[in-house]
C-alpha cells in the first residue's frame, strides 16, 4: 500500500508532526511506503497564477501541478495532517488544493472549458479513501456548541473530495491540545490519531460515502418537529 499524506506545518519537530508520525505507525509497521508531501518544506507556492489561471481556461498545466498529480495518482490511501487555523485548513493546505485540484483532472464540466458555466461538472477523480486529522487548540465543546465540526466536514469532505469524486472521505478532529496543563489531552491525541491510521489502513474498514451521509443528516434534520416552549 502507498500513502501520500499532506502536510502543513513550518515544523517537523512539533505536535502536529507527532500526531502525523503516530498516524503513520501502522503503515510502517506493515511495511507500507509513505510519501510526506510537506508542503512548507518543499517550498510550495500556494498562490494561484497567471500560468494557474491559464490552465483554469484550457491552457497547459503548469510542471510543477502536474507533478504533484502524479504523486496523488500514486496513492492508494490520501491523507491531510494540519494544525486548524480559523476554523479550516491552514492557506497554505487550501492554496494546495486551490492549484492541484484543477479542471480536467478533478472535475469538470461538459466536454470542457467551453462548457463551464453551461453544463454540470462531473467528478473524475478516482474514489482513492482519503481522510484529514485536524488538530485543534479549542475543546469539543466549543466545536458543537457552534457547529463548527459540521461547517469544516461540508466544507471540505463534501465540497471538495465529494466533488471531485472523493466521496470515501473522513475528518477527525483531536482536541484542546494547547497548553502545558493539556499534555494528557496530546498524548491522548497521539493515541487517537494511530487508531485513525490502523482503522484507515484496515482492508477490512467500512467504505463511507461523505456526500450521502451529509444529504441524508441534512434531510432528517429538516424533518424534525420545531421545538416549542412554552
Amino acid at each position: 500500500m502507498h500513502v501520500l499524506t499532506v502536510f502543513a506545518h513550518p515544523f517537523r519537530d512539533k505536535y502536529p508532526a507527532a500526531v502525523m508520525d503516530a498516524f503513520h505507525r501502522p503503515f510502517e509497521h506493515a511495511g507500507d511506503s509513505i510519501d510526506i508531501l510537506d508542503l512548507h518544506s518543499e517550498g510550495f507556492d500556494p498562490r494561484f497564477t497567471e500560468t494557474d489561471h491559464a490552465h483554469f481556461w484550457g491552457g497547459p498545466v503548469p510542471d510543477d501541478i502536474a507533478a504533484m498529480h502524479e504523486r496523488v495518482e500514486r496513492a492508494d490511501r490520501l491523507a491531510f495532517v494540519f494544525p486548524v487555523y480559523w476554523w479550516s485548513m491552514p492557506a497554505l493546505m487550501k492554496g494546495w488544493i486551490e492549484r492541484v485540484f484543477t479542471g480536467g483532472w478533478a472535475y469538470q464540466f461538459g466536454s470542457g472549458v467551453v462548457d463551464r458555466g453551461k453544463a454540470p461538472p462531473a467528478s473524475l477523480l478516482q474514489n482513492v479513501p482519503t481522510t484529514l486529522i485536524g488538530i485543534a487548540g479549542s475543546r469539543k465543546r466549543t466545536y458543537d456548541k457552534y457547529g463548527y465540526a459540521d461547517a469544516m466536514r461540508t466544507q471540505m469532505d463534501v465540497g471538495i473530495f465529494a466533488y471531485c469524486g472523493v466521496t470515501d472521505v473522513a475528518s477527525h478532529l483531536i482536541y484542546d491540545v494547547e497548553g502545558d496543563h493539556n499534555a494528557p489531552n496530546r498524548d491522548d491525541g497521539l493515541k487517537q490519531a494511530e487508531a485513525i491510521g490502523a482503522a484507515f489502513r484496515s482492508p477490512h474498514r467500512q467504505i463511507r460515502n461523505a456526500k450521502e451521509a451529509h444529504l441524508h443528516k441534512r434531510a432528517s434534520a429538516q424533518c424534525l418537529p420545531e421545538n416549542k416552549s412554552g
